[in-house]
């Protein structure tokens, strides 16, 4: 099976491409934007450009779409949704029109639960038939390359694969997760000791093992997959987990979370008390079912290969 990775370079692209490049079931062609050397074939093209490789895409029997324009808290830019959306609908889409004109079996699209929203109530996580209520650019881009995914397939007949994950994590993490390692490491004492939500994340190496089996399972076509360890955590025992992973002391205040809600609103940024005291789970019921699939990494270990790579 012949597949493209777009974002190749990128956190969960590399991955999923050395992942794929190990197997001999798969012949792997990496979507770069600048041409370097490489031992794995690329096709070069930049999605913020008016790009036309419909005629390198032919022989292609999967794309698996990782590049995009990522989440950013605090996005002050001009227009932010305009930019999101020329990266992650309108080029999303484009990429997509070629392929099915190429004759491309498949087209995987690494979405985002954003596209859900942005908290769950406690017992209440999201299913793929949740209603969707993105509140971000990222995620209302997101949500659009979705629709125009899926009508672009009813029209072509090529299959359509959305993956929704939450935070993802792993070696190499970088952004908020990453500055949550370093501060327990370096045994800053936090007021996150009374946290009770629920959060749903994704270590790396179960979405590239997910992605793995969306690329031929014949049940994945014009599915919507949510993803997580199925191991959901509070932000309180993620920290002391951390701490337990570097084997060191977890330094946390029982701070109530209303506090924490209150001072973050009084700070000027809101987002950073919702994202550490607000539930946001997923049930990936139907992912596991439909595919027969279980994450084969747990919780405990793969937060110890990420601390430790």
């Amino acid at each position: 099976m012949k597949v493209l990775v777009t974002g190749s370079t990128g956190f969960v692209g590399s991955a999923l491409t050395h992942a794929l490049s190990e197997s001999k079931q798969f012949e792997v062609v990496c979507g770069v934007r600048k041409a370097k050397s490489s031992l794995m074939k690329t096709i070069v093209f930049d999605l913020e450009s008016a790009f036309e490789i419909e005629s390198q895409l032919a022989g292609i029997d999967v794309v698996v779409h990782c590049a995009a324009r990522v989440h950013q808290m605090y996005d002050n830019g001009l227009a932010p949704l305009d930019a999101y959306r020329r990266m992650n609908t309108t080029a999303t889409l484009r990429l997509a029109e070629q392929a099915a004109a190429a004759g491309v079996k498949r087209f995987v699209f690494l979405s985002s639960i954003k596209v859900n929203g942005e908290q769950t109530l406690p017992g209440m996580p999201f299913t793929p038939q949740s209603k969707v209520c993105p509140d971000d650019p990222y995620g209302i881009s997101k949500y659009e390359a979705e629709q125009a995914l899926l009508a672009l397939g009813q029209r072509s007949g090529m299959e359509i694969v959305i993956i929704r994950p939450p935070l993802v994590y792993g070696p190499g993490v970088r952004a908020n997760f990453a500055k949550l390692v370093h501060i327990v490491q370096r045994g800053v004492p936090l007021p996150f000791g009374a946290i009770q939500n629920s959060r749903s994340l994704v270590y790396l190496g179960n979405l590239v093992d997910l992605m793995k089996v969306c690329l031929h399972h014949p049940k994945a076509a014009n599915q919507v997959f949510l993803v997580s360890d199925d191991e959901d955590i509070s932000t309180t025992q993620l920290l002391q987990k951390l701490a337990v992973a570097m084997g060191t002391k977890s330094r946390l205040v029982p701070v109530p979370a209303a506090w924490l809600m209150g001072l973050t609103k009084l700070l000027g940024k809101p987002e950073v008390g919702q994202r550490l005291c607000s539930s946001l789970q997923v049930d990936i019921r139907h992912t596991k079912e439909t595919l027969d699939w279980t994450p084969p990494y747990r919780l405990g270990c793969a937060l110890k290969h990420t601390v430790q790579k």
